[in-house]
């Protein structure tokens, strides 16, 4: 993905499904794994990556740390690194992330970036994990990559994952991710130092233009209605653009399964994750590109998009129309235009996927699930000239 993805404890997605509480979560941590010396897919060398712990401060001993593949990504590839079996139970658990194995497009996955984000947000209203290092040198692990510090949460996404949420834990969990999507939107950016990370002035349009271009490198298949869709879409910016108001940071890929929260009483973030495709945009792209994510009771379609968060379906969850008159009432935002976003969403949502389709035709893809990605992409397809339709 170009742009926006993901640190935390938790199996985290960078466009897709899968995940539960995490290995680490409040009660418990993971156990502490012997050195590591097998190999991994995507780290080439793990005793060359304990010396540039070690060389970097990072972690005392420069012995290879166990390191194993945090599930349910499907863009950047984010690992557990365990350094304690060899340095001790005070050394820190951290979360490795590099770019995906194989037909990388242009732009895309970019280290630097997201860690530029990461590094901006410390200390603002969003929760981020703390960052440990960053790497340029791709003969480390055999690409670029940057380290975090490990942060106990849940990622909640699947039904399954709703069987330990009640429906009043539902309902403020769902007023925190509007509320957090505000407090995004409202990050001063000359205080935070992200002034220059975009250039708000023709976002949309260079969005649209982006990622057909990334369509057309990846593209597998004919794709019935793709071209219309783009024709529409185009047809239709003038008026969104006449209507937009001033630009803020924008995630790229938020999603309740982007971030890590924490259960009990009052339920909380304790960290948005996946900033690979975050800059400075029009925020009802975020919002509208959200709200296709999340599924809601009654909309089959929504339940059975691969890469939406279900749980959302669930008892006590707000629907969608709920999340944006709550995110327009903290920001005083007009999200009556939310039509055209959200079929903005599923446009970008569908090349998204069908660049995760061309790697896993090519088997550079690791872990499971990547066969369904390709499915979604005519669905969303569709999803979005419905909603271009109804907006009128």
């Amino acid at each position: 993905m170009p742009d926006g993805a993901v640190p935390g404890p938790v199996p985290v997605p960078a466009a897709g499904p899968a995940s539960s509480p995490e290995p680490g979560g409040p009660e418990s941590g993971p156990e502490p794994g012997g050195p590591g010396s097998g190999p991994v897919p995507g780290i080439d060398d793990l005793p060359r990556l304990g010396r540039w712990l070690r060389d970097n401060g990072i972690l005392p001993v420069a012995a290879p740390p166990a390191v194993r593949l945090i599930t349910g990504g499907r863009s950047n590839l984010t690992y557990l690194v365990d350094g304690r079996a060899a340095a001790g139970p005070d050394a820190p658990l951290l979360v490795l992330r590099r770019p995906p194995l194989g037909h990388v497009l242009p732009t895309a996955h970019d280290m630097g970036r997201e860690y530029q984000v990461l590094s901006a947000l410390r200390g603002t209203a969003v929760p981020v994990p703390p960052l440990a290092g960053r790497c340029t040198d791709p003969e480390v692990i055999g690409a670029p990559f940057y380290v975090m510090e490990y942060v106990p949460g849940l990622v909640i996404r699947t039904e399954a994952d709703g069987e330990q949420v009640s429906p009043d834990q539902a309902r403020q969990l769902s007023e925190n991710f509007a509320d957090m999507l505000a407090a995004i939107h409202g990050v001063d950016l000359a205080a935070a130092g992200l002034s220059g990370f975009g250039r708000p002035d023709g976002y949309l349009q260079r969005q649209l233009a982006r990622w057909q271009r990334q369509w057309e490198l990846s593209n597998t298949r004919e794709m019935p209605g793709y071209d219309e869709l783009t024709r529409r879409l185009a047809a239709a910016l003038p008026a969104a653009l006449a209507a937009a108001g001033p630009g803020t940071l924008v995630h790229g890929d938020y999603r309740l399964d982007n971030m890590l929260v924490t259960l009990g009483a009052r339920p909380s973030i304790a960290a948005v994750l996946d900033w690979e495709m975050s800059t400075l945009g029009d925020p009802l792209a975020d919002l509208g590109l959200a709200l296709v994510y999340w599924a809601q009771q009654g909309d089959q379609e929504s339940i059975e998009l691969t890469v939406a968060a279900t749980v959302t379906a669930g008892p006590g969850f707000l629907t969608r129309a709920q999340v944006a008159d709550r995110y327009a009432a903290a920001t005083g935002r007009d999200v009556s235009g939310l039509g055209f976003y959200m079929a903005f969403g599923c446009f970008k949502l569908a090349a998204v996927l069908e660049g995760i389709h061309a790697r896993f035709l090519q088997h550079q893809t690791v872990g499971e699930g990547f066969e369904r990605e390709g499915a979604a992409v005519a669905s969303l397809i569709q999803r979005a000239h419905r909603l271009l339709d109804e907006a009128g």
